[in-house]
């Protein structure tokens, strides 16, 4: 059994900024101002994980307690109460929580898959770690009474990388009144300032999905919901943490793989060919806050199939980065505070990490990469070079892809950077092709943001009208909200490694939102009025060439139910013809469109949920009517789960009719929480595709997986059958060996 050992009293610590230490055996303390400050205490033995909270620590100290609600009733008590305690030893930091239930039979725990979005629907306790006490960048770590576990990296705020996995280790149970779990996070995965005796920023959220309710330890600004545990500044203060000395920590993961694979549209078509790899990656961290990784021989055979769109705009689609290696301190790479795991609109993107390892539409080996990032001082750096090998048959070649990434810390939540990034062989040239750019972010007061960047791109043969700058300020309050957006994309504006969805505009953009909560309505949390006026100018000719005008309703309900209504005012100017669908080509000039969305959000909690929306309104000369049923999540058992999905556009032109049709179902089969079976298929009639992914992945060991995926891809253009396109058969194991 553990054994406590007193800790030195946690005084003129650099950094501090809470109220004073509280002291043992206490383990709270708080002010007048809404600071809080929690202590941890170092333990002279290990902790058992097992959840059962049966050692010394959770008879010897009081807990710390006493959350507060950001949901229904901000800044009211929590209405059941939840006690954590916070210990660590040379090898682990340690998180201790009973969470207590007046009716534990009405508990919501259905989701047991790792990383699944579905954990934040069931009864849930998080923890983030603000370990270099920026008040800015944290890790969460978060799980329900039944395994399912999620984690991720928070950066500037918000910016959410979920698919960030570090090593780590718990164990829950299920008590009479409710449930206990434990946690154990080892100092290796984790990077903090130098120096023995360190301050973090820490914060505790607890969801009760039965009540719909959301507490947190320290209070953070209203309306954040889920997203309050990633306001680092409004987080508590932890003191008492000692770091282990001296050791730099090194992680060597090799793989190998066999695959079975068949391309129809390779020229000679492949057959049933066997392939094997090899390769692996080494992290090292060069200082407590700088790691270096370098991979060789890169494979992402395990990468989960992106989910297909239908695509009615002029304009390119977006797809989220899923690989591994590019997705660790994913947040330090962005630039000008946009979040690339949210709507871009039409923001560019000056370093889109898809452009590495696919050309054309074809997957390009990765030869070898490295990356070094993290934080030195009140500097962020990240710095990468990939190296991809060359495809003959497809003429794509051997090609450099470099990106560096500076950013300083300024006054409290705010901060400035450059960013650069090349890429060599532009166009199957020699050239090379590259960007350059500043930005800043600032906060102020609670709510009100400013971000701002300007960039600017070389690409032979693309000379003159090459920059972009955008200024964006905006005031996000529960009940207020407003924003002003200034934005200019050149023409020839071209990130070799980013992603442009629009160019030559300028743009201007104004946002007001109203949000009252209605005390006499009980069954209503939140209303919500908003307009948004959006114009855009084309830069070569001054004339305006889109306005949108969008009018939207919402009712958040305590149910978690959601009621959306939806009205755009648009126009349009097409100064070239304009391909929506095979052989369906709208001519020149000038365009009203004006959509009504009418959407009714089941809450996630529930057994089936999903969104039912109808969508109908004048589109190009025309007429254009969806409806459907998406983010849908059938709820069979913790085990099993079903989340289908059904779109479907008709549009009525006067230059031809079409209708899309996307259906797809995700089935998903959770042995235990650290093994899962899944499969997605989908049609799309748009680009006649029916694709098939199936996925097994096992953690057998902590950092450590077994992977059989296979994929196919099929085209229904035909009669009959649909034909073979593509497919594959992997299988693909690596092992975590720490040192």
């Amino acid at each position: 059994m553990a054994v406590l050992a007193w800790p030195v009293a946690a005084q003129n610590l650099p950094g501090y900024d809470g109220p004073p230490p509280p002291t043992l055996p206490e383990t709270v303390s708080r002010d007048a101002n809404g600071r809080v400050t929690v202590r941890a205490v170092r333990l002279t033995a290990p902790l058992r994980i097992d959840g059962q909270l049966d050692e010394a620590i959770y008879r010897t100290l009081s807990p710390t307690s006493d959350f507060i609600q950001l949901e229904p009733q901000p800044g009211a008590p929590a209405t059941e109460k939840t006690e954590v305690w916070v210990a660590f030893d040379d090898d682990n930091v340690y998180v201790g929580v009973r969470a207590s239930e007046s009716q534990p039979e009405r508990m919501v725990v259905n989701e047991m898959r790792r990383d699944s979005s579905n954990v934040l629907q069931n009864e849930n306790f998080a923890f983030a770690l603000d370990t270099f006490y920026d008040r800015r960048n944290s890790v969460a770590f978060q799980f329900n009474p039944i395994g399912g576990r999620m984690d991720g990296q928070s950066t500037n705020e918000g910016q959410y990388n979920g698919d960030f996995n570090p090593v780590w280790d718990f164990a829950v149970r299920r008590v009479p009144g409710g449930w206990t779990g434990e946690a154990a996070v080892p100092f290796k995965s984790l990077r903090y300032r130098p120096g023995r005796e360190q301050v973090w920023g820490i914060q505790f959220r607890r969801i009760n999905r039965w009540k719909n309710e959301i507490t947190f330890l320290a209070r953070v600004p209203d309306g954040l919901g889920t997203g309050g545990l990633f306001r680092t500044s409004s987080a508590a203060t932890l003191v008492g943490i000692e770091t282990p000395p001296g050791s730099r920590a090194l992680d060597i993961k090799p793989y190998v793989t066999s695959n079975l694979s068949t391309d129809m549209t390779a020229r000679p078509a492949v057959q049933n060919n066997i392939g094997k790899h090899f390769g692996g990656d080494v992290k090292y961290g060069v200082t407590q806050g700088l790691t270096a990784d370098l991979t060789y021989n890169t494979d992402f055979a395990q990468v989960e199939a992106d989910e297909q769109q239908v695509n009615l705009t002029r304009f390119s689609l977006f797809f989220p980065e899923k690989r591994d290696f590019f997705l660790e301190n994913q947040g330090l790479f962005s630039f000008g505070g946009v979040n690339t795991n949210g709507n871009l609109f039409d923001t560019p993107v000056l370093f889109y990490s898809r452009r590495i390892g696919l050309d054309q539409g074809v997957e390009v080996p990765v030869n070898v990469g490295g990356r070094l990032s993290g934080r030195v001082g009140r500097y962020s750096v990240g710095l990468l070079d990939i190296q991809t090998d060359d495809v003959d048959p497809r003429g794509i070649p051997s090609t450099n892809f470099t990106v560096a990434r500076v950013r300083r810390d300024i006054l409290r939540r705010s901060a400035i950077g450059v960013m650069a990034t090349r890429r060599s062989n532009v166009s199957g040239g020699t050239a090379s092709g590259e960007s350059y750019g500043v930005d800043g972010s600032f906060a102020f007061l609670t709510n009100l943001s400013i971000n701002a960047f300007w960039a600017r791109t070389q690409t032979p043969g693309r000379e003159g009208d090459d920059s972009t700058y955008r200024i964006n300020s905006g005031y996000n309050g529960d009940r207020w909200g407003f924003m002003a957006e200034r934005m200019m994309i050149g023409d020839n504006f071209n990130p070799e490694i980013g992603f442009v969805r629009r160019d030559n505009f300028r743009k201007n953009r104004v946002a007001a939102r109203f949000s009252p909560r209605p005390a006499r309505i009980k069954s209503v949390r939140k209303f919500s009025y908003e307009i948004q006026p959006i114009f855009y100018w084309n830069l070569a000719t001054g004339r305006m060439e889109s306005r949108e005008i969008d009018f939207e309703f919402y009712a958040d309900f305590q149910s978690s139910d959601r009621i959306d209504v939806t009205y755009q005012h648009n126009y349009e100017l097409l100064t070239t013809p304009f391909a929506v669908s095979r052989g369906v080509t709208i001519p020149t000039g000038g365009y009203g469109i004006r959509p009504f969305r009418a959407q009714f959000t089941i809450g996630s909690q529930r057994p089936v949920s999903g969104a039912l929306f109808v969508e109908t309104g004048a589109f190009y000369g025309g007429t254009r009517t969806q409806f459907g049923y998406n983010s849908a999540r059938v709820k069979i058992s913790p085990y099993l789960a079903v989340e289908p999905g059904v779109s479907v556009n008709r549009v009525t032109l006067p230059f031809g009719d079409f209708t899309t049709r996307l259906v797809s179902s995700r089935v998903t089969y959770t042995i235990t929480p650290m093994l899962f079976v899944s499969g997605l298929m989908q049609f799309n009639s748009s680009n006649n595709s029916l694709s098939t992914n199936a996925r097994l992945r096992w953690e057998y060991h902590p950092g450590s997986e077994l992977f059989v995926v296979y994929n196919e891809g099929r085209d229904t253009l035909g009669p009959g059958r649909p034909d073979l396109q593509q497919r594959s058969f992997v299988v693909k194991i690596n092992r975590l060996l720490r040192f």
